[in-house]
């Protein structure tokens, strides 16, 4: 299998082999994700090895996009343009993408208002 289908096999992930690297990679999100996976109807208590995997598959989601993006854009920086190109072809993606960016903008005038207010 080659490396840039990005393919789940493992045998394209390195990070089995350094695992002083995968230390730190490990519990970025296993807060959140075991949140969300109670949130979607799992046990309140999921099995830590679901939750790591899910993790994994969301770090090296997150990882391919932002690569992915960088090639796209601006050399050394990823901008929200690029990411918004990248799914853009995927409607779920693009539309949740689009919701997220407009509650950005909501929060950062409430935020403003508050701010404004308290002066």
């Amino acid at each position: 299998m080659s490396d840039d289908t990005g393919g789940y096999s493992g045998e394209s992930t390195p990070s089995r082999v350094q695992s002083s690297t995968d230390d730190k990679k490990k519990r970025l999100f296993f807060k959140e994700i075991r949140c969300m996976m109670y949130g979607f109807g799992d046990d309140q208590n999921p099995y830590t090895e679901s939750v790591e995997l899910l993790e994994e598959l969301v770090i090296e989601f997150i990882t391919e996009i932002a690569h992915k993006a960088s090639q796209n854009g601006r050399q050394g920086r990823v901008q929200v343009e690029d990411i918004v190109y990248l799914v853009q072809k995927d409607p779920p993606k693009y539309a949740r993408v689009k919701d997220l960016l407009t509650m950005n903008e909501e929060l950062k005038k409430a935020r403003r208002a508050f701010d404004e207010a308290k002066f």
